[in-house]
């Protein structure tokens, strides 16, 4: 499918720098990146951005070539994160021992070095019922854009799709707003054509087992794994509506691809004039990204237009489940919640869902009803004031992904150990 805007293209191939180093531009100096870790714990594939102000002499047609201090090539890319079509960051993932500074070589060269894809974003559309579908990297939806409404399923996996070397999520962008699962078996990217048949339809071919593995989720009417809503009191606004649904209560939903490269891929979701009450209009945002080595997404969300008094609410969903999650404080920067049960379809696996929220945030969970526009799901209720963004992650750990998965114990630690890492803070310096 297309790949959005992004110089970390996604191949497995391991750059040789004796064969490329006439290539290299001599006229540049060679930039050190020292970054130091000073937490007690090993850091594992551990987010590196580095400002593109930073970084000196960049030209035009130039790719970064990153190495290590054994001169072993790390996967980087450049990324435009404020999508203006000229990126902003460079990024990579690292491993860092505890206590101790990394340095990494940076220069720049005419050949593109290409990499084993650990991230990606899988979207595509048909305008038409008897249109093949085709790749896209953006989208507008309108309120009468629905299924109910134009007759046909017009995206493929009904929205778009990310995922990382651990495990895969998709996004209802028809409508609904809900966060899915696809429990991944390999840890190469699925192939570009899950959803669609060989003529080119929509087709829901995702929820059988194949090599790279499957939908698991149960989500019904929740918003998923980490979807969104508002909570005020007793009150309940679900972000968008259900598959029964024909007109939306979200007047324009933007979807754009911001980037796509071996070691993170991002989107964004932007929601205007979301209007879930009678006199109530919103306007949100969602920023969705991914990285390797975790079974987690991360996601930035931010809402304006704000009247006083709601809380933001982020879900898991509970179809499957009679038990409430463990809540689980992890330092002094976030909170887990950790639901385990047979999360899965019909009950057949153990599949893990957590959330790591803001510690600073966090106002307790609530339980929706059973039935209804927003139901069977769990609530974290978050601070949330106009314009500011809120910062969280979505789990999911599947027993066939990791059989450890099986036993909370093992989940509940995994999530802990992730947020442990997440709080790590990095230094990053370029000399």
């Amino acid at each position: 499918m297309l790949k959005a805007f992004s110089i970390g293209l996604i191949t497995t191939v391991t750059l040789l720098i004796g064969c490329t180093g006439s290539r290299i531009n001599s006229s540049q100096q060679v930039q050190r990146i020292v970054v130091s870790n000073s937490s007690s714990i090993a850091l594992v594939d551990k987010p590196v951005a580095v400002n593109r102000a930073s970084l000196r002499n960049v030209s035009a047609g130039q790719f970064p070539l990153l190495l290590s201090a054994a001169k072993d090539t790390i996967p980087v890319q450049l990324d435009d994160v404020d999508g203006d079509n000229q990126w902003d960051e460079l990024f990579f993932v690292a491993n860092l021992p505890a206590n101790s500074s990394t340095t990494f070589t940076l220069q720049w060269t005419g050949v593109q070095p290409v990499y084993k894809p650990r991230t990606s974003v899988r979207f595509g559309k048909r305008m038409k019922a008897t249109e093949p579908v085709q790749p896209a990297s953006s989208e507008v939806v309108h309120r009468r854009d629905l299924p109910k409404s134009i007759g046909f399923q017009r995206y493929q996996t009904d929205g778009p799709t990310w995922e990382n070397d651990k495990v895969g999520f998709r996004h209802y962008l028809d409508g609904r707003n809900a966060k899915d699962v696809f429990g991944k078996l390999v840890p190469e990217i699925s192939p570009e054509d899950v959803g669609i048949n060989a003529k080119g339809e929509v087709e829901d071919n995702y929820h059988v087992m194949e090599k790279w593995g499957r939908d698991i989720l149960a989500v019904g009417n929740s918003v998923g794994i980490g979807g969104v809503a508002l909570v005020q009191g007793d009150q309940l606004f679900r972000l968008g509506v259900t598959v029964d649904d024909s007109v939306n209560n979200v007047a324009q939903t933007h979807f754009n691809i911001l980037t796509e490269g071996p070691v993170r891929s991002m989107m964004k979701f932007r929601y205007e004039h979301w209007t879930p009450a009678a006199g109530r209009h919103y306007d949100l945002q969602e920023t969705v990204s991914i990285t390797p080595g975790m079974y987690a997404y991360k996601n930035t969300v931010v809402v304006s237009n704000l009247e006083g008094g709601e809380e933001l609410g982020i879900g898991i969903v509970k179809i499957n489940t009679g038990k409430d999650p463990l809540v689980v404080p992890v330092g002094n920067d976030w909170v887990a919640l950790v639901s385990h049960d047979k999360h899965s379809y019909n009950k057949e696996w153990w599949l893990g869902l957590a959330l790591i929220v803001p510690a600073k945030a966090y106002n307790g969970f609530i339980r929706a009803p059973k039935t209804g526009k927003l139901s069977n799901t769990f609530l974290a209720k978050l601070k949330v004031t106009n314009g500011a963004p809120v910062t969280y992650y979505s789990v999911a750990g599947w027993e066939l992904s990791d059989a450890g998965f099986k036993e909370e114990a093992y989940f509940k630690n995994y999530v802990v150990q992730l947020a442990q890492q997440l709080a790590a803070e990095i230094k990053v310096s370029v000399k």
